[in-house]
């Protein structure tokens, strides 16, 4: 069989404006896609590969289209859609971006460096998992942790240049007693158990459409509601709420972004420590200044200060290619990732006091005030013309 009839390319107009996949997927959403380095192919440009909804997708850009190519489903009519869904691509970024600049001088000089940082729209029972994995943790490490999750309790999808590649796990598979040794095993340490009480409450509150559900809930209501999940604290809630539950004014709040908010509130530097009442400030602010997309806001401030993506502001650098992380199945005590990037600290914040009593009656005030400003995109091309030379082996 010919290479060329095994990489079939397809494409949709987007420019870099409107996404960038080197920050995107890269700036600590999502934590399954890789950098890689093809020996099927080569490509001018950098290519991305990860598992999307049981499929192992190829994925990559130029100026003015993304393209992509599913491994074991490359016939599939419906990934462009599910792409844009995923990507959001009915939200004109390009116009936000202008709406936050006029508003706030400091975003209008960072933007110019990070165009086209969208929010992802990831399966909630990914993002939930994922994050409960974050807590007081880097990138790396993070990635680490989901691919052994993978490993071990996910189904093969395919194998790509000598690598496998696995699906989530679904919530039984996660919710058994066994998992929580079975993951002190494999270094999850404390988030083990976490992660086991979660997937059996879930299950218990109706499982996956129970998470889907808070999708149409009321922001104070859908995130008072994730609270209840073991491992699951305030940063961890508007996470997950702005990455996979279409919440775009969540603003997730950890010791990373206390920091950018000093820049705006100036007398936060008396505060050592993140008070319930500090978080709520943090987020109204961000509410008011930046309206209904708040969260995707505070993604393009948060992903100007991670160092991996200050060294590749515009793109114009070349980015290090990640290697997978090996992982065994059955011994995997210490995962030896090769990737290489900014120890980022993803910290669930202590608390305390009972200011957060009143954050339902303020949040829900702040939320009557705002307009949506999404517009619809125009409908794109889908001839390819990809970027990629194939070559024969």
């Amino acid at each position: 069989m010919k290479l060329e009839n095994i990489f079939k390319w397809r494409k949709f107009l987007c420019p870099k404006t409107s996404l960038r996949l080197d920050i995107t997927l890269k700036c600590g959403q999502s934590f399954r896609w890789k950098l890689i380095q093809p020996q099927s192919f080569s490509c001018a440009t950098s290519v991305y590969i990860g598992v999307l909804q049981s499929r192992l997708l190829l994925i990559t850009q130029d100026d003015s289209d993304i393209f992509y190519h599913c491994v074991n489903q490359p016939g599939d009519e419906d990934i462009e859609e599910n792409l844009k869904d995923y990507f959001q691509l009915k939200i004109d970024l390009p116009s936000l971006y202008s709406e936050w600049s006029k508003n706030d001088p400091i975003f209008d000089k960072i933007s110019q460096d990070y165009p086209g940082v969208r929010m992802l729209r990831q399966d909630p029972v990914e993002n939930v998992f994922s994050f409960i994995c974050s807590a007081n943790n880097n990138i790396a490490r993070i990635s680490g942790m989901v691919e052994k999750m993978c490993v071990e309790y996910g189904e093969l999808v395919t194998e790509f240049e000598s690598v496998k590649y696995y699906s989530f796990p679904n919530l039984e598979n996660l919710s058994h007693p066994e998992v929580e040794a079975k993951l002190r095993e494999l270094g999850f340490g404390y988030r083990a158990k976490y992660i086991q009480q979660s997937a059996a409450l879930i299950l218990s509150k109706g499982g996956v459409p129970w998470l889907f559900s808070h999708r149409v809930l009321p922001y104070t209501e859908a995130r008072q509601s994730l609270l209840q999940l073991a491992g699951v604290g305030p940063k961890v809630a508007d996470c997950v709420l702005l990455m996979s539950m279409d919440q775009a004014g969540a603003v997730p709040v950890d010791t990373h972004m206390f920091n950018i908010a000093k820049q705006y509130l100036p007398h936060l530097e008396q505060n050592k420590t993140v008070t319930d009442k500090v978080y709520l400030e943090i987020g109204n602010h961000f509410r008011s200044l930046y309206g209904e997309y708040a969260g995707w806001a505070h993604s393009v401030l948060f992903s100007a200060d991670l160092k991996h993506l200050k060294e590749n502001k515009t793109g114009e650098k070349a980015i290090k290619v990640e290697k997978k992380p090996k992982v065994e199945k059955v011994k995997s005590d210490k995962l030896k990732s090769t990737v290489k990037e900014e120890k980022w600290i993803l910290t669930d914040i202590k608390t305390e006091g009972n200011e957060m009593k009143t954050e339902k009656r303020e949040i829900t005030e702040f939320f009557k005030t705002v307009k949506p400003t999404a517009k619809k995109r125009k409908k794109s091309s889908v001839i390819p013309t990809v970027p990629v030379k194939v070559e024969k082996i």
